[in-house]
């Protein structure tokens, strides 16, 4: 038969990984929450510079070698 004390120390060692595990999970939670708040602003950004873009769109692509530096 297994002595109390130990039983307790066991079941005391559970608790507290217990816990620390919820804090990680917490804080994962949290850590995530962010990232997704992040990449909402980000889509949000993207879609604006998309709506400044030239008439020509995509197609319209310009080489930089075409346009003149700003001293001539």
């Amino acid at each position: 038969m297994e002595h109390p004390n130990n039983t307790e120390q066991r079941l005391t060692d559970l608790e507290i990984k217990a816990s620390f595990t919820e804090d990680l999970l917490d804080s994962l939670n949290l850590t995530v929450v962010r990232q997704q708040q992040q990449i909402d602003l980000l889509l949000v950004e993207v879609n604006r510079l998309r709506q400044q873009e030239p008439d020509g769109g995509p197609g319209g692509f310009r080489s930089l070698r075409d346009e003149l530096p700003p001293h001539y």
